[in-house]
C-alpha cells in the first residue's frame, strides 16, 4: 500500500479505518471480510520469479474459495477484490526493491 495519503487511500478501499496507535486493530467492512480472509489463507500461494513475488497461483484458488466458505454468488467479488489486494502487494514489494 504504497505511501502516505496512497496507503490511508487503499485502506479505505477496503474499509479500513487506519489502526490506532497501539491497538494493532482495524476496522473492516462485512463485505470484505471474505476477500480479506482469501486473501490470507493464500498467503503461501505465490509465484516466485527472479526479482521475487510475480502474482498468486490461482490454481489453489478454487479449494481455498471452498475452505473459506465463499458462496458462489460472492465469488467473482472476491476475486476481484483479491486481485485489488494482490496488485498492491506486488508494488509495495517493487518499491522495496528499489
Amino acid at each position: 500500500m504504497g505511501g502516505g495519503g496512497n496507503q490511508n487511500e487503499a485502506l479505505a478501499a477496503f474499509g479500513i479505518d487506519e489502526p490506532a496507535p497501539d491497538s494493532g486493530e482495524v476496522d473492516l467492512f462485512p463485505e470484505n471480510e471474505a476477500p480479506l480472509q482469501v486473501f490470507l489463507s493464500m498467503q503461501t500461494q505465490w509465484r516466485i520469479g527472479m526479482n521475487g513475488a510475480t502474482g498468486l497461483d490461482y490454481a489453489a484458488l478454487p479449494a481455498v474459495l471452498a475452505l473459506c466458505g465463499v458462496k458462489r454468488k460472492r465469488r467473482a467479488d472476491v476475486f476481484s477484490a483479491l486481485r485489488v489486494m494482490e496488485a498492491e502487494a506486488l508494488s509495495i514489494w517493487a518499491e522495496q526493491r528499489k
